[in-house]
């Protein structure tokens, strides 16, 4: 008996407002897919579609982060019980045939911000153009790349008690945060994604029900690991009946770490996976997290075809932080700024490219007191010139490129938006809710 026809659990409609949509993180859940059965899933890009593909950034600068994240699911799977594991085989990922363009933006500081928002602060765009496996943008010329496909979130619902836990410590965090900026954010009525669910159902998602933006480690979630592409595994542990399993935030690529927040190369697109369960897997396991196994699809570059940069726990003042790797990353990043900028690109171009090209992020040591050490390693196959140290350093020096500039705000310019000091701190950015069982 011949193979049927791989089946679609969810659509999703560009005409229509996300928030109108019927299977976008919906109560109680969005449809079924049986124990062993391998579905396409159809997902919008993480912002439901308020980001255009043109050459100005307003869409970025106004971007409504109380409506992001719109997941779709979840889904039940059969048989799938509190104490087991949902493994989830990504079978492919791929663009909308109509669609082939994706986005990576920074958001301005006083609208979400990013990993280098007291330096950069202003917000900017790149589109990028997808042919098969490769992608180029006219915002960034000179480079291409083949995609490392994935999705940046995917997880399985809490518990009552996971979510309370989750509510409970964050809070514990906010209350006592100290610093001129948000540390983690509570729920909010006001970035609830309910679906149809009624009037008194939807308040207590608004009251109680926890964001989609930060990755747990109870059930993973939005973590952006560029490396969870086409055939790799993923075993989440099942919190309720039917492990209410999500995905979204699909990737066309990311670098390690995704720095400028919005730093993947975002995109609507559909996810096809088959969902198996295994039964008490969690004990047997013993799994206080996710665990993944990579797929096979991976971009590929030759022996001595990266160049690395490194970064320790010292900023940009000069202040000695003690084994800070978030500092040392910062540090690392910016080198990488200042390296590519000899060669014309401006520094909001480098650091798009940064958040989105394959990258290589390690934390190279966290054993020598007080530096933590970091490193970015950069393929250097991804231009289509010599940015080698030993082309750079030749007596004749750098030839710098036109290299254009990538989207800004009306009116804006690279000078104007890098004198912008923008507010100090953040203001606080939305994100799906979650529900309570």
């Amino acid at each position: 008996m011949g193979r049927t026809g791989i089946r679609t659990v969810c659509k999703v409609d560009f005409d229509t407002p996300a928030s109108e949509q019927p299977y976008l993180h919906v109560i109680p859940f969005a449809g079924t897919i049986k124990d062993g059965e391998t579905v396409k899933i159809e997902c919008l890009d993480w912002t439901g579609g308020q980001i255009k593909n043109d050459d100005c950034a307003d869409d970025v600068k106004n971007v409504d982060l109380t409506k992001v994240h719109y997941l779709s699911g979840p889904f039940e799977v059969e048989g799938a019980m509190p104490g087991d594991l949902l493994l989830v085989e990504i079978m492919d990922v791929q663009p909308f045939e109509d669609r082939p363009w994706g986005f990576t933006g920074i958001f301005d500081r006083r609208n979400g911000g990013g990993f280098l928002n007291e330096i950069y602060p202003s917000a900017a765009k790149a589109i990028w153009d997808f042919e098969g496996i490769y992608c180029t943008s006219r915002h960034i010329p000179h480079v291409k790349f083949a995609g490392l496909i994935h999705p940046g979130i995917l997880g399985c619902a809490p518990s009552a008690e996971v979510l309370e836990n989750w509510n409970r410590r964050e809070g514990e965090l906010i209350a006592a945060n100290k610093l001129d900026r948000d540390v983690a954010l509570p729920p909010q009525p006001l970035s609830v994604h309910a679906g149809s669910a009624d009037k008194s159902l939807t308040e207590k998602v608004g009251r109680e029900g926890a964001r989609t933006i930060p990755g747990r480690p109870e059930h993973g979630g939005n973590c952006d690991i560029k490396n969870l592409s086409r055939g790799s595994k993923v075993y989440l542990p099942v919190h309720v009946p039917g492990a209410k399993f999500s995905v979204g935030d699909l990737h066309f690529s990311q670098g390690d770490g995704e720095i400028s927040f919005c730093g993947a190369i975002e995109m609507a697109g559909v996810i096809t996976v088959n969902c198996s369960v295994i039964p008490n897997g969690v004990a047997n396991l013993g799994l206080k997290s996710p665990v993944y196994i990579p797929g096979p699809v991976e971009p590929q570059f030759g022996p001595g075809r990266y160049i690395y940069f490194e970064g320790f726990s010292v900023d940009e003042q000069g202040r000695q932080h003690y084994m800070d790797v978030t500092v040392a990353y910062r540090q690392t990043t910016l080198r990488c700024i200042e390296y590519l900028r000899r060669f014309g690109y401006s520094d909001y171009q480098i650091y798009l490219l940064l958040s989105c090209a394959p990258v290589q992020g390690h934390v190279a040591g966290i054993v020598d007191i007080p530096n933590a050490c970091t490193t970015l390693g950069l393929p250097m196959d991804i231009f289509d010139f010599d940015i080698s140290p030993s082309a750079a350093a030749t007596a004749g020096g750098v030839r710098r490129r036109d290299m254009g500039r990538c989207a800004f705000e009306t009116g804006r310019t690279e000078g104007e938006v890098r004198g912008d000091s923008g507010r100090n701190g953040q203001v606080s950015f939305g994100g799906g809710l979650s529900y309570r069982e």
